[in-house]
């Protein structure tokens, strides 16, 4: 099955849709590249998926754990680099709620925001900075 669409909807733009959902996003292309900044930039999306990914699988497997994450948020931050143009550095300060976590919790976090499925792809040579606040 598809798992989404892409349209180019003209001056750096495009609308990509969610197969199953239907949802839709909406791309520019960056200020310092072309765009107006009226929208994630592709690369964005890709630094964002970085943080997302995260937050999804801790509260996934640490459902299992009884680890509860709700109200954790996080801050995005894209670094790129030209020749070629490219995401060189994501920096990602991850903010969790007062839950008086657990040394071995602490650990297990970390772990899986290390680990989960987008980190695991990006390519080595991009710097995934991360800081979790406790």
């Amino acid at each position: 099955m598809t798992t989404s669409s892409v349209i180019y909807q003209g001056s750096f733009h495009t609308e990509a849709t969610h197969t199953r959902s239907g949802n839709a996003i909406s791309t520019d292309a960056p200020v310092d590249n072309h765009g107006k900044g009226e929208a994630f930039s592709p690369t964005d999306l890709l630094a964002t998926s970085l943080a997302s990914c995260a937050l999804t699988t801790i509260a996934l497997q640490g459902n299992k754990k009884g680890i509860n994450i709700d109200g954790a948020s996080a801050e995005v931050v894209k670094h790129m680099a030209s020749d070629p143009r490219r995401v060189s550095q994501i920096d990602i300060i991850f903010k969790m709620p007062p839950n008086h976590f657990t040394d071995e919790e602490k650990t297990f976090i970390r772990h899986v925001i290390d680990t989960c499925p987008v980190a695991k792809s990006l390519h080595p040579d991009l710097v995934q900075s991360v800081e979790v606040r406790w």
